[in-house]
């Protein structure tokens, strides 16, 4: 009974390993992109990937039909609305790096729902959803978004 639960347990590692090495780096860019910090100076972005990567490995064996890569996006996405706009601690103790980049004008949750629409993809209903606001709200601040970036 060990050896298959030992055997199972490789493969499950095995699985994720392969996963991050696929996935890994548009994940590390997409929380770069939230942050908007550097991309050779990114501790909030990999502090955001590696929570979500962990969250996700924990219940790699649930996620079934789930898409792995949906669900470690939505895990950035929540933690990182959760931590900027909704008066948590923040990621990390120690002084952060200023912001940079085209979207460090814009602010968090502009910046999240024009990462999540225009880099992700996600459709404007799936980020309402996942982000507790209506569709509308969500339209609005992708407009705002794009409209500040464009200037």
């Amino acid at each position: 009974m060990r050896e298959r639960q030992a055997g199972a347990g490789a493969g499950r590692a095995r699985d994720f390993e392969s996963f991050v090495a696929g996935a890994g780096g548009r994940l590390l860019h997409t929380a770069t992109l939230l942050t908007a910090e550097a991309p050779d100076d990114n501790p909030r972005a990999r502090c955001l990937l590696t929570r979500a990567l962990a969250h996700t490995y924990a219940s790699w064996g649930r996620l079934r039909d789930d898409d792995p890569y949906d669900h470690v996006r939505r895990r950035i996405a929540t933690r990182f609305a959760r931590e900027t706009w909704r008066g948590h601690a923040p990621l990390l103790p120690r002084a952060r790096p200023p912001l940079h980049g085209a979207l460090a004008v814009l602010p968090p949750r502009e910046r999240l729902v024009v990462v999540l629409a225009l880099y992700e993809g996600v459709a404007e209903e799936q980020t309402a959803a996942l982000l507790g606001l209506p569709a509308q709200r969500v339209h609005v601040l992708c407009d705002r978004a794009v409209a500040a970036l464009v200037r």
